[in-house]
């Protein structure tokens, strides 16, 4: 990223023997100097680990708060949760040490927003879209989730069966999300919006919605650690699989695409991420409802 200037020296040559041979060794040492500084230049700008907002080290950002199981106790510097682990992964094939990476945090809206970032990466379950694309860049996906419901328990549409069956119910989403895609498409037009997760929990746990949809793995985790009180998950919305998948987000042209992209395939191709998947979401997205 920061190539080195090269410092020619002027040798003044004389009549004397001995002082034109004094500049033909400097020529020479002058002719090796360039020629090592053209080779660190090359080497720098090649090297992926220089190409960061912090040269040497690569910030990656996620939500506030991050939510389990993507990162564990919202503490993604410790590794554990799916996202948290995969992003050390692809720190690492990046070439960077662990102690190398710097976490930050950001809103899900400002991350997909056009213009500048003061982070590498951000990873916060982005799904892939064309509309997206515009203003940032995307690894290739390293999950395809699905969309689900969850109600109240006592709800009036806790017996809701069908998708049909929720036509008349008021529905939250996250702004933004694919959730608010599906929901548009399968159920109804009329959609309240929130900024985060944890605004769309309080609302239902609050009756100023029936119903929520979120990322089932989500949707999951909301009902067992109580944050909707009395809630269930109704079912999982059938033909919601997002088919490009959830991608870690990048600034738009950014030098480490291609790195990240490569990262990603790579640890889709050794099982790596299979691994990540079965630790940390099998148990939020199996025996679940389908609803159609």
């Amino acid at each position: 990223m920061f190539s080195k200037k090269s410092f020619v020296r002027a040798a003044v040559a004389t009549v004397s023997v001995v002082a034109l041979a004094f500049s033909a060794a400097c020529g020479s040492s002058t002719s090796s100097n360039n020629s090592g500084s053209d080779a660190n230049s090359s080497a720098s700008s090649s090297d992926i680990t220089q190409q960061t907002v912090k040269p040497g080290k690569l910030t990656i950002a996620t939500g506030d708060p991050a939510y389990e199981p993507w990162v564990m106790n919202d503490k993604p510097e410790s590794g554990e949760g799916f996202e948290a682990a995969l992003a050390y992964d692809v720190a690492e094939k990046l070439g960077f040490d662990k102690s190398d990476v710097v976490w930050t945090r950001t809103t899900f809206d400002s991350a997909i927003a056009p213009g500048a970032k003061d982070w590498d990466l951000n990873i916060q379950q982005f799904g892939i879209t064309d509309e997206r694309k515009q203003a940032v860049d995307f690894s290739s996906g390293y999950y395809k989730d699905t969309q689900s419901v969850v109600v109240k328990k006592d709800g009036k549409f806790a017996s809701a069966k069908s998708l049909a069956d929720l036509k008349d119910a008021v529905i939250g989403v996250m702004v933004g999300t694919q959730a608010y895609t599906i929901v548009k498409d399968k159920i109804k037009d009329d959609i309240q919006t929130f900024n985060d997760d944890a605004a769309l929990g309080q609302a239902l746990d609050a009756g100023q919605i029936d119903a929520l949809v979120t990322n089932t793995v989500e949707s999951v985790y909301m009902v067992q650690s109580e944050q909707v009180k009395d809630a269930k998950v109704l079912g999982r919305i059938a033909g919601s699989e997002d088919k490009d998948g959830l991608g870690i987000v990048l600034p738009k042209d950014s030098k480490l695409t291609a790195a990240v992209t490569k990262a990603v395939d790579d640890l889709n191709a050794d099982g790596t991420i299979k691994q990540l998947q079965d630790k940390w979401l099998a148990e939020y997205t199996t025996d679940l409802t389908e609803l159609k």
